[in-house]
């Protein structure tokens, strides 16, 4: 893999994939799967958010020399993610799976708007603008 696109456009998959697992295993009631599905989902998150925030988005600015462009957008995301993540979490310790849902659900609305802005804007971008560091880039995302 030799681009920032397919490299975390790949991991928006397989955190969509743990995503839907959590979303089914709460629908089920069956909260101890439900648990650990929810943490393996928000772990594979949060180190997706780390690659792209300690290693994406500096190189991202410090090449365009701004730190008011898509990156900035996709921080401010970031952290409303976490707000739901939050909320979902809190559901899950009450085992209330209408709380857990909504908010999964509007998990979900901003996350396909985010990742889709990010496949289609940010690191295409990021691939153009940083084409002689995406070995070393994809190095630093490895070891996170």
């Amino acid at each position: 893999m030799n681009s920032v696109r397919d490299y975390l456009g790949d991991d928006h998959f397989r955190c969509d994939d743990l995503f839907a697992l959590a979303e089914q295993h709460v629908a089920d009631c069956d909260w101890s799967k439900a648990r650990v599905s929810h943490d393996a989902f928000i772990h594979a998150m949060e180190h997706h958010f780390a690659m792209e925030e300690s290693v994406l988005f500096p190189a991202f600015e410090e090449a365009s020399g701004s730190d008011m462009g898509p990156a900035a957008v996709m921080r401010h995301e970031h952290g409303q993610m976490r707000q739901l993540f939050a909320a979902m979490e809190e559901a899950l310790k009450h085992q209330s799976a209408d709380d857990y849902l909504g908010n999964s659900e509007t998990l979900l609305i901003l996350m396909r708007q985010h990742n889709a802005k990010e496949e289609q804007i940010l690191y295409p971008m990021s691939d153009r603008m940083l084409a002689p560091r995406i070995p070393e880039l994809l190095k630093q995302m490895d070891s996170i």
